[in-house]
């Protein structure tokens, strides 16, 4: 297990270094420079930029070097001071804006990871053990109108509804007397008493599509001869489905988790747009929007390590559920 572990690891390290040079290439490769861009910016502003500033921008980011020497300084920057930049559009180091609204964004691609799976994995073996049943009805309409329904529609709903009926607002991640009040355990209680809105708007469409998958592998291990075989030796129908059929079939499920998180980070921007909340996703649309390179190219970075990083997780996750797939020297 250990020495798959760093096989593994291995690997992925190219092609995060592969994906080091494509961010840089997206910051590098629009005309005109970070630079010329960042004092335009600041003189519409007002501000006076000295001569010794402007020198001191060149060195910081290697602009009057060639272009690997550029890659190799950014590179060296982040690892070294994590420092990935400045926003220009912002006007602050991007590494600022991240750590301000990375937590969120996770918190929340985490909680939503998490109901996801709880709620698709059984819902889909039950629906092929009850395959045909009115419970199977009602779940697979469930999960037509999840994949069906625009994430940012459902908020808008939700928000009408709670507004409307309840006269609560359901938008953002805090009370307002709590929006920017310093770190306690009311303000946190306070968030997740408001988490569970983007849990849901976000979590709605992958569970859906989750549970028509479990739904269809869990059906097509049903039929095989080894859990007819552990039917005939006499084993009960909850041990035969638990033990042996879904640990089986949940093989598919684990293996998107590389996927499934980057995808919730970068698919909740219009959903944090409506809902007002203090996440990545509309940072980066906005990044995009006004050519902010240096933090677009930031984000594409660190969502494309993220994909890397929990690739590696499903495939632990695998090897540790189904030793068969680990791979030897000798495969």
């Amino acid at each position: 297990m250990l020495a798959y572990i760093i096989r593994r690891i291995l690997i992925m390290i190219p092609t995060l270094a592969v994906i080091s040079v494509i961010s840089f290439a997206v910051i590098d490769l629009p005309p005109g420079d970070f630079l010329t861009s960042y004092i335009v910016q600041l003189e519409s502003q007002g501000a006076r930029v000295t001569e010794e500033q402007v020198e001191s921008l060149k060195r910081r980011y290697a602009l009057d070097q060639p272009l690997p020497m550029r890659y190799v300084n950014w590179i060296y920057r982040i690892i070294r001071f994590q420092d990935f930049g400045q926003s220009w559009n912002w006007n602050r180091p991007v590494a600022g804006l991240l750590a301000e609204r990375m937590p969120f964004t996770v918190a929340i691609s985490l909680a939503t990871l998490f109901l996801t799976y709880v709620v698709a994995i059984p819902v889909g073996i039950f629906s092929a053990v009850r395959q045909y049943s009115w419970a199977d009805y009602v779940f697979t309409t469930l999960g037509f109108l999840g994949l069906a329904i625009p994430n940012f529609l459902l908020a808008l709903v939700l928000m009408f509804i709670f507004y409307r009926y309840f006269g609560v607002s359901i938008g953002g991640l805090f009370s307002p007397e709590f929006r920017d009040a310093p770190w306690s355990l009311a303000r946190a209680w306070d968030m997740l008493n408001h988490l569970w809105v983007p849990m849901i708007v976000i979590g709605t469409a992958g569970t859906a599509g989750l549970i028509r998958t479990m739904r269809a592998v869990m059906l097509d291990e049903l039929s095989k001869d080894y859990v007819q075989t552990a039917r005939a030796k006499g084993l009960s129908e909850f041990v035969v489905i638990v033990k042996h059929a879904s640990r089986v079939a949940v093989n598919p499920i684990i293996s998107v988790v590389g996927w499934t998180l980057p995808l919730i980070i970068s698919g909740e921007a219009i959903v944090a747009i409506v809902l007002n909340l203090p996440t990545t996703g509309p940072l980066l649309l906005q990044a995009l929007l006004t050519q902010d390179m240096y933090l677009a190219g930031s984000f594409i970075f660190l969502l494309s390590s993220l994909t890397v990083i929990g690739t590696l997780l499903s495939d632990i996750l695998l090897a540790w559920i189904d030793p068969r797939i680990r791979y030897d020297k000798e495969v």
